[in-house]
């Protein structure tokens, strides 16, 4: 017998599939910036919405460390929809303050 979430798992992981090419653009966007143009613009948190493809997007920026050496950023996108928005799509970078870049996170992956 067939699981029957079965089919419903693969709907929302379709889903997630959709958001990933966002969360490519989002994350050159914003890995793109200078240490001072990521605090200028994002205090702590940032949400806003995309269009993508006709589609739109929900975008969470967010400060996740702020050391005396660098920042961490972590970018989340979703498309609103319950219960698949619970777990976005997600990856991270770092900034560090000195003008040096090292691009994601070491150890952490998309999810």
């Amino acid at each position: 017998m067939k699981n029957p979430w079965r089919r419903y798992w693969d709907k929302i992981r379709a889903r997630r599939d959709e958001w990933r090419p966002v969360l490519e653009a989002e994350m050159k966007k914003w890995s793109a910036m200078s240490y001072a143009q990521v605090m200028s613009t994002l205090p702590d948190s940032e949400c806003y919405e995309v269009e993508f493809e006709s589609k739109k997007y929900q975008v969470e920026v967010d400060l996740l460390e702020n050391t005396e050496q660098y920042i961490h950023v972590g970018v989340s996108v979703d498309d609103g929809s319950l219960p698949a928005s619970f777990r976005p799509v997600s990856s991270s970078f770092i900034r560090n303050k000195d003008g040096s870049n090292a691009s994601r996170h070491p150890g952490l992956g998309n999810s």
